[in-house]
């Protein structure tokens, strides 16, 4: 309790100096016009135009080759799994592969397997990402 009481004396104290000497430092800051200055959220702006997908929406799922991403992370396999079981049994026509990166915080294409993942990504029709966070 005595810390409360301490409060409104310190703000007599401080309002007490500032009468005495209302060019100092403290009573000019309080009087002045506050200063704003706006940041843009966005930083620089990419000097490349924004463009849409290329590829053309796959209807149906039905006989596709369907290809699923892994990163490295802990969830993204079971849920890479989770989502290609869903998948076999909506779609058992459809060939499924999972594709599972293993190297931490790089990105598969920057890797010794680049080639590798280049060729499954041509060979599917669909891809899906899974990332485990």
């Amino acid at each position: 309790m005595k810390k409360l009481k301490f409060l409104p004396v310190l703000g007599i104290l401080c309002a007490a100096i500032m009468a005495q000497n209302p060019s100092s430092e403290l009573a000019a800051q309080s009087t002045a016009e506050p200063q704003f200055e706006v940041l843009s959220p966005w930083a620089d702006v990419d000097p490349m135009p924004l463009r849409g997908l290329t590829a053309p929406r796959v209807n149906d799922l039905a006989g596709k080759k369907i290809g699923i991403f892994a990163n490295y992370k802990t969830a993204a396999l079971p849920s890479a799994q989770a989502v290609e079981n869903q998948l076999k049994a909506k779609y058992p026509s459809a060939d499924i592969s999972l594709y599972h990166s293993r190297d931490w915080n790089v990105n598969v294409i920057d890797t010794k397997d680049s080639a590798k993942f280049s060729e499954w990504v041509k060979s599917n029709d669909v891809l899906i990402a899974t990332i485990g966070d």
